[in-house]
């Protein structure tokens, strides 16, 4: 018989809204004796069922949940899942990208489950017990619906150690090579897949990267926190000039070998591995025309709020003060615990201290293979603004 977990009068209301995490401090009791991992059935505290999830002791999220009937978590729930978050891609990528999240999370209904899709290749994050304990029915389903010919586990470390798992990274067997070569919008990019930051490559940036080398032709471009070089492939591939800048050497190698593979000469551009604050603040006048800055979470906490919100703002002002007269500036934040309006202040702080006029032009948001759960607004985690510096 499946366990099953009992709420305390009031705190039922926000798993009616279909909110997927239940925390520890709505249980009021625990009837049977289920294992981290384990299946449970949700109640309110007059035991009526409300719905289905992974139970985890070890978390502050007591339960994920995934069903809002009551329906067994097996195989068949998670074939249907899996199906039918795939289908939303098949239908709107286009030929010339082979490269997206194929599963995103609670965007998905699938709470701690992500994978994303590089040509042949699927990179998943099992960044929850109960979907890592059932990692191997959940890739076998996979393969099977994609026909994709490797899967790679790439689950987040710090996210394990949230569900209370030390999980030692594996070298996937077999003849998968160490990297792969995508399209991206009739872009070439090549992956890491074994080492490259998050599961190998910004994805949730797509169309971000289009926009940008729609507006850039014959501009000068600085592309901060360059990474492999997406925003600058695009922008060189439209004729701009482009300076890419990042504090990993490794990152700005893997750009120069982007730029030769779709034909780009690396010579005719600029390449710094270097302290991105470092070099905006020692940038002379005004260089460029269009300046992104695609940070990393600087707030991987609710305690670093405050001292992420500094460095959003210190960054901005910067790039406010460099940028020409009616230039461009892409400023993003993936950090979750930054919200909109959070984001939106700190960029009228910054643009107030530089002592430009600034026009809002466009708020982007995430490319639609990376969804956002209505009733999980936490999933829109990507901020950005495209602002004109006057």
């Amino acid at each position: 018989m499946t366990p099953s977990i009992f709420l305390k009068p009031g705190r039922e209301k926000s798993v009616l809204n279909f909110h997927p995490w239940v925390f520890s401090g709505a249980i009021a009791r625990v009837s049977g004796s289920p294992a981290a991992g384990d299946e449970v059935r949700v109640c309110d505290y007059q035991e009526r069922f409300l719905a289905r999830g992974f139970f985890n002791p070890d978390s502050q999220i007591r339960v994920r949940l995934l069903a809002f009937s009551d329906t067994p978590l097996d195989s068949t729930f998670f074939e249907k899942g899996l199906r039918r978050a795939i289908s939303l891609r098949d239908s709107i990528l286009s030929p010339q990208t082979n490269a997206c999240r194929l599963i995103h999370a609670e965007g998905d209904g699938l709470s701690g489950l992500i994978v994303d899709r590089y040509a042949e290749v699927l990179v998943a994050q099992f960044n929850a017990r109960g979907m890592y304990l059932r990692r191997e029915e959940i890739g076998k389903i996979l393969l099977d619906i994609t026909g994709a010919r490797h899967l790679i586990d790439r689950s987040d470390a710090k996210a394990l150690a949230a569900e209370g798992l030390s999980a030692a990274a594996k070298e996937p067997a077999g003849d998968l090579p160490q990297r792969i070569e995508i399209l991206e919008n009739g872009h070439q990019f090549e992956i890491d897949l074994l080492h490259g930051q998050k599961t190998g490559f910004f994805l949730d940036q797509r169309d971000n990267r289009r926009m940008i080398g729609e507006l850039a032709g014959g501009k000068k471009l600085l592309n901060c926190f360059a990474y492999s070089g997406g925003f600058s492939v695009y922008a060189a591939a439209t004729g701009s000039q482009t300076t890419s800048v990042d504090i990993s050497k490794v990152a700005v190698e893997q750009a120069r070998k982007n730029f030769a593979l779709n034909g780009l000469d690396p010579a005719a551009h600029h390449f710094e591995a270097a302290n991105v604050f470092d070099y905006l603040r020692h940038i002379e006048g005004d260089r460029y025309d269009i300046i992104v800055l695609d940070p990393p979470a600087f707030a991987q906490r609710k305690g670093d709020i405050t001292k992420a919100s500094r460095a959003y703002k210190d960054i901005n002002r910067i790039a406010f003060q460099k940028v020409r007269e009616n230039g461009l500036v892409l400023s993003c934040s993936c950090s979750s615990f930054i919200s909109e309006d959070l984001f939106r202040k700190i960029l009228f702080g910054a643009a107030k201290e530089a002592g430009r006029l600034v026009q809002i032009l466009a708020r982007p948001a995430q490319p639609p293979d990376h969804p956002v759960n209505i009733y999980h607004p936490e999933g829109e985690y990507l901020k950005t603004v495209l602002m004109r510096v006057l």
